[in-house]
């Protein structure tokens, strides 16, 4: 009998379940005898003992199903060696049940703070394989992420549909993508989307730069112009200032998002009209892309053949086309950055596409 649990943590994305379900299958296809524990809602249910036996009828018609039968949450890396509100150990909890249930390993899908929760649990001894799932694309060890591709999908859309609106009036516009730490996101979906201006975490803007793009699309004729900005973009002004100076003024800003500080500097000083667009969470909602869907049923296969050869302690990357187990030693605690000196980013600038430095 082999008993494996499964957990998703974090954000929710596309391809959670189809991530699982390659799991699932490929394990089904190999034992006769193997039970799989769905632990509900991420590391909660790994502290507090919340699980349910999940059957193969489970796993089918999940291929197009976005989120995640198994529910998640958020449970920071930072406070998981705090007692909880009850003086629980938090840690020695997810010890305690991974054995009280008799599992053979656990099975993590989830981003970076999830990565560091399961590096943590491999060190302290359980039998733990990862999967790496966000649409921010930044986890270290992979080239790709599962969710990635349907965000850039939506994002992408977001912007297309922008320009059918933004063609009938003589505005700018800005299209808000998500990515606090890390730009991947807004970068494919900007590229992808024709936008003029992409404002990503990595390259700190100056609003002069911005301005000064926009001033040039104006006199070339152009009557409009569209920014793709990331949420956690940032002004070199802002790049300078320590963490707690960062914090300070940005409690005390008083616009929701920095796009809408970034469209009031523009409107000042161009007297354009600038409209804002927030896709939020819609980015990490739908059905996975069929790309998505291709890379999460490869994945999970190679995690269960991981898990076959008893070969734990790693997550499953892509690298240069092919499955890879990462030790996970090497992918906790880092992030993937886009490179400002990257090709991609010389060939966008190449086009025309202004990043703000």
């Amino acid at each position: 009998m082999k008993k494996i649990g499964f957990l998703t943590s974090g954000g929710d994305c596309q391809s959670l379940n189809a991530t699982m379900r390659g799991v699932a299958k490929t394990l089904y296809q190999t034992y006769s005898d193997v039970e799989i524990y769905g632990i509900i809602e991420g590391y909660k249910g790994l502290i507090y003992g919340n699980y349910r036996k999940m059957k193969p009828s489970d796993f089918s018609g999940i291929l197009t199903e976005g989120g995640t039968i198994i529910g998640t949450s958020r449970q920071p890396f930072k406070k998981m060696r705090e007692p909880d509100e009850n003086g629980l150990d938090k840690v020695e909890a997810m010890k305690s049940n991974y054995r009280k249930w008799g599992l053979d390993c656990l099975v993590i899908l989830g981003g970076n703070g999830t990565h560091k929760t399961a590096n943590l649990l491999s060190e302290e001894g359980l039998n733990v394989v990862t999967l790496p799932k966000t649409i921010d694309n930044d986890i270290w060890g992979t080239d790709i992420t599962f969710g990635f591709q349907s965000a850039v999908n939506i994002a992408t859309n977001a912007i297309d549909c922008i320009h059918t609106t933004a063609a009938s009036h003589s505005r700018v516009f800005i299209v808000e993508v998500m990515g606090h730490k890390v730009g991947w996101l807004t970068l494919h979906a900007g590229i992808a989307g024709g936008a003029d201006i992409i404002l990503l975490p990595e390259i700190p803007y100056d609003i002069n730069s911005v301005v000064a793009a926009l001033d040039k699309r104006t006199k070339e004729g152009k009557r409009f112009s569209i920014l793709a900005v990331a949420e956690g973009a940032i002004s070199k002004e802002d790049a300078a200032l320590s963490k707690k100076e960062l914090k300070a003024k940005r409690k005390a800003n008083p616009y929701p998002s920095i796009s809408y500080q970034i469209g009031k500097e523009i409107e000042e000083r161009t007297g354009q009209e600038v409209r804002i667009t927030v896709p939020g969470h819609m980015q990490r909602g739908g059905e996975p892309c069929p790309y998505d869907r291709v890379i999460s049923s490869r994945l999970g296969a190679a995690a269960a053949r991981l898990i076959i050869k008893e070969k734990y302690g790693y997550m499953v990357g892509f690298k240069d086309g092919e499955i890879v187990p990462v030790p996970l030693g090497e992918v906790a605690g880092k992030l993937k950055m886009v490179d400002p000196d990257s090709s991609i980013i010389k060939e966008a600038k190449g086009l025309g596409i202004c990043f703000g430095d």
